[in-house]
This record gives structure tokens, sequence and C-alpha cells, in this order.
């Protein structure tokens, strides 16, 4: 993602260049860094950790910021060549959608006029001839100088100061996984876990040389000892200090206390309200498993997962009743019809609220290539690391609660979407088939919440009935 830098025109101050008849005035040699909407739904976001300090050099493209939206962690990239001038949010801050976050300097002539943005004063007016320096308010006349003390044993010269050491690869202490793009990239492509990685780069950020490394074979990155200069050679060096893990929250330490939303919980809350403005009514349905556990369990050693099996019928099912994946227009007066049948599968996070990793044009992608998808999805999810495409396309969610031995339940419909499929655990149930035999066969109801403006309780009906069919004969799945 990138962010967008203002060029607004300079000050009068600064003269203008005059072309012909035309005068021309120059652009702004001070621009402003503005925090980026990384997601249709952020208004503010926190900076995670600044990639360059004030006085480096930045170019167009390169990353010089993380910030933290309310989805996911993400590299905000440079609009332009210069000088990071002055940093006007720090780490761990929150700025509106909008508001200039840092100021960047053309040149070094610009720096003072970026500083002094960044502390929000005027632009520095244009230096005066200097003047000699004035005797500090009439400071008393020197003293006739004092004897020299004798002078001590010359102390041993100081050996030459030792190159400054490459830095230390180290994790960060908050566990989250920051990497510069490329890295990412690079990483994917050799095959890289990027969590068995420390990095080298500010505040344990990842760049592409520790990916290298490590994809080369080399022993992980060791862990900093706490001391940044290195000991005395006489002195033993003292253990690497561990990291303290977080201590675990305790009932009783929450008991009368508040405890502020995180970015994504606001984001959810804020989803929800929205919620409240769209007519939904829900069917739901009773689903036989016994096939589909029967191919899981044939599938399973191969890497194939249940979820992927899950959107791969939805998505199969949706093919025949485009209505489920379309979309009420924002105001109210039309269907927008999708193009992809994209799933958004419902994952919920360590700290808190839950987002939607999509996996794409379900209908046409193997399974295997989709249990593959969404393991990579989890997990960079979890790590705050998904581009904002990978969990705001979804046209279609599932949200499954089955595995925690749930029966039934009803799901919220996401704003923008048409329906929402709630999936329950599946369990062994006394059945009556169509010649009166009894038996038992494992079961699992699903329930859909949709859109009544756009979709009608006989269209929600023939899905489930579309759904039924394929999960009863899940053969079609493996393609």
């Amino acid at each position: 993602m990138t962010s967008k830098i203002g060029a607004s025109l300079v000050p009068q101050s600064r003269g203008t260049k005059v072309s012909g008849r035309r005068p021309v005035t120059p652009m702004n040699a001070v621009k402003e860094v503005f925090m980026p909407a990384l997601s249709s739904t952020m208004t503010e976001g926190k900076i995670v950790s600044w990639l360059k300090s004030p006085g480096d050099k930045v170019t167009r493209g390169e990353a010089l910021v993380v910030v933290e939206s309310d989805k996911a962690d993400m590299d905000v990239e440079s609009f332009s060549d210069g000088i990071l001038g002055s940093v006007v949010i720090q780490e761990g801050e929150m700025a509106n959608v909008g508001s200039a976050i840092a100021y960047i300097a053309e040149s070094e002539a610009d720096l003072a006029e970026a500083k002094s943005k960044g502390s929000g004063g005027a632009a520095p007016a244009p230096a005066a001839e200097p003047e000699a320096p004035a005797p500090a308010a009439e400071a008393p006349a020197p003293a006739a100088p004092a004897p020299a003390a004798p002078a001590a044993p010359a102390a041993p010269a100081a050996p030459a100061a030792p190159a400054a050491p490459a830095p230390v690869p180290q994790k960060r202490a908050d566990g989250r996984i920051i990497a510069t793009p490329y890295a990412k990239k690079l990483a994917q492509k050799l095959g890289v876990d990027l969590a068995t990685i420390a990095g080298s780069g500010p505040n344990g950020r990842i760049t592409a040389s520790d990916v290298e490394n490590a994809g080369k074979g080399g022993a992980p990155a060791p862990t900093p000892a706490a001391a940044a200069t290195p000991a005395p050679a006489a002195a033993a060096p003292a253990a690497p200090a561990p990291v303290a893990a977080p201590e675990a929250t305790s009932v009783s330490d929450l008991k009368g206390t508040t405890v502020p939303f995180t970015s994504l919980q606001q984001a959810v809350s804020r989803n929800m309200i929205d919620s409240l403005a769209v007519p939904e009514f829900r069917v739901s349905m009773t689903i036989s498993t016994d096939k589909l556990d029967a191919l899981y369990r044939k599938l399973k050693p191969k890497g194939v997962t249940m979820t992927a099996l899950l959107a791969k019928a939805c998505g199969n099912a949706l093919e025949s009743h485009p209505l489920l994946y379309a979309s009420c227009t924002s105001d109210g007066s039309g269907i927008t019809y999708s193009e992809n049948i994209n799933i958004a599968m419902a994952v919920a996070m360590p700290d808190g609220g839950l987002i939607t990793p999509v996996l794409k044009n379900a209908n046409e992608t193997d399974i295997y290539s989709m249990s593959k998808d969404w393991a990579d999805l989890v997990k960079r999810a979890r790590a705050k690391q998904l581009a904002p495409d990978e969990f705001t396309t979804g046209t279609f969610t599932i949200s499954n609660l089955g595995m925690f031995g749930v029966d039934s339940f009803d799901a919220i419909l996401p704003p923008g979407t048409a329906a929402i499929l709630a999936v329950g655990g599946s369990k062994p149930v006394v059945s009556v088939d169509a010649n009166g035999r009894m038996g038992i066969e494992k079961q699992m109801t699903v329930n859909i919440t949709a859109d009544h403006r756009i979709v009608y309780g006989a269209h929600a009906a023939e899905f489930l009935q579309t759904l039924k069919q394929i999960i009863e004969s899940p053969d079609q799945l493996v393609f």
C-alpha cells in the first residue's frame, strides 16, 4: 500500500520562476506524508514502526513506515524522493486517515522547513547574514589563568574505535512478524517461513538478506544480548537476556476494568452497527455429512482441510445462484452482480475481533490449491500481514462454529454482501430414509442469513438445496 503525499504550492516568499510570459510556481519542496486509507472501513491508523529516521534519504516506492489498519499491518511507501525531515506521529500513536504523519524535504536546504512543519511552527525565514557572536550577558573578564596543574600521566591511547558492527538480527518483543515487501515475496518464492527468521532491519524488521541467508540453510539468526556495545575483552560475555513472555491475564485481573477496543475490534463494531440497517432473514437446512466426512478422511493426508471442502462446496453451489453473491447498491435502488465467487471465511484473532480472509474464485480453484492457500491466509492473517484484497474482496461469507461443538447458530450479515452461511457441527442422529428404514447418519445444520432487499426466501432455499446435493454427493469437489 502506498501513502499519499501532498504537493501544495510553495509560499510566495520562495519566489516564482518565469518561463516566457507565464509564471511557473514551483511545487512545494516539503511534502506531507499522509495517513493512508488501507481499507474501506479504516478511519484511523496506528504507527507500528518507522523504517526511516529523520535525516535519512528516501526514494520513491521505498517502504517508509508500517501502519496498523483495522485489519492488518501494511507497508506504506513514499511517493517522492528526498530526505525524511520530521516525524509527526510517533510509533504507537494513532492518526486519522488523511492527516500528516511526517514531512519529506526535497533537499538538505529544505530540511529546516520540514522540521519546522513537523514541530507545528511556521516555515523559517531566510537566514540573515551571520553577525559576530555577542558576548554572553556581560560575562566578566576572564581571570588570569591559574598555574597549570602537573600533567597527569598520559592515559594509554584509546584503541581506534572499531567499525560499527552490522545490525544484529533480532525478533520483535511483541511477536509480530514485520518484513519488507520484497522479503515477503522472496520468502514465498524460497519457501522460507518468516516466523523462523530474526530480522536485522529497524525494530526487528526482516529484510531480503535475512530471507536469503535463511534460504541458504544458514543457522537461525541469534537474538542479541541486551547490551548494545561489546563488553571489555576481559569480561565474560553475559548470557542473552530472555525476552519476557507476556503475562497471561486472569479473570480476576479484568474485574472492574475497562479495556479499549483494538483497531480490529473497532472495525468489527462499526460493521455490526452498519448491518442493523439491512433487512435480514434466515433459512436453515439439515444436511447429511457421511459422504463428506469419508471424503475428508481420504484427502486429509494430502493436506486437504474441511474448511476448503466447505468453501469449495459453496463455490460450486453459488455458480447457479448469482443473487447469493451479489450486493445491493449503496442507494438501495439496484443489484450489483459480482464477477467472481470469492469465499470469505471468518477467523478469530488472538487479540480480539475477527477477520475474513478470502479464497478467491472458489468455483474454479482445485481443492488442493485451496487448502494450501487457506493455510497461508490464516497464518498471515494472525500475523496481520494480509494485503487489503485478501480480506476485503469476499462476495459470500462462511462462519463455521461446528469445530467448537455448536449445533446451530445465526450469523450477522457483513455489510455490502448478500448472504452469509453459518455452519454447525456434524453429529450422529437417527434418520429414516425414503423407504421407511431407520438408521444412524451424521448430520449438520446450516443457517443462511440474507439481505431481503435482493434475496427472497425461495432464492435462499434453492441455494441450500443445491448445496445439500453437493455435500451429500461430494465427489464433484475433487477434480
